[in-house]
């Protein structure tokens, strides 16, 4: 029996930042709950037959962001944790969809920490528009990941372990 039994949102849908912890705290936290774990950034891989950041270098933002609405707002998932990466917040479709099948948990960490995490923001798959910087990327998307986030959680200054205690601590208060 998992703790979603009773709930009619049987999944937890990880967003935030890229280094913001969401596929390492995912499988943690699938593990904790006995849930599948369903990384979107890697069936975008699979779907598409490359890796994200040649897909973000081929199909420029744009294309990178409606490949991804595509597959995210079609995906069926159930008893699961779905780590997403960190443009999803951008489809409107994708995140009607998450929002349908889960409980939408943010990972609130700090742009020093999120730099400290990023070693090579070129091999990340980060959908960047033309010139723009890590922090105008940042600061872009942070309200978006706060407008559909049911759950925030700060990932600063954690352990993985405390993280994900926290997530189910505060998955627990909202069911």
């Amino acid at each position: 029996m998992t703790v979603f039994d009773l709930f009619e949102k049987q999944n937890v849908v990880l967003i935030g930042m890229p280094g913001s912890g969401k596929s390492t705290s995912g499988v943690l936290l699938a593990k904790s709950l006995g849930l599948s774990f369903v990384d979107t950034d890697l069936l975008i891989q699979q779907q598409e037959g490359m890796l994200l950041q040649d897909l973000v270098d081929s199909a420029g933002f744009s294309g990178f962001i409606q490949i991804e609405e595509k597959i995210v707002s079609n995906l069926q998932a159930s008893n699961s944790v779905i780590s997403t990466g960190g443009s999803v917040v951008y489809g409107e479709k994708s995140m009607a969809r998450l929002k349908e099948i889960g409980i939408v948990v943010y990972l609130d960490v700090s742009f020093p920490e999120i730099m400290r995490r990023i070693q090579n923001i070129s091999t990340r798959g980060i959908a960047l528009k033309e010139n723009q910087s890590l922090g105008n990327l940042y600061e872009e998307r942070r309200p978006l990941y706060e407008k559909y986030a049911d759950i925030t959680v700060s990932g600063d200054n954690k352990t993985i372990e405390e993280l994900v205690t926290e997530i189910i601590e505060k998955i627990r208060a909202e069911i």
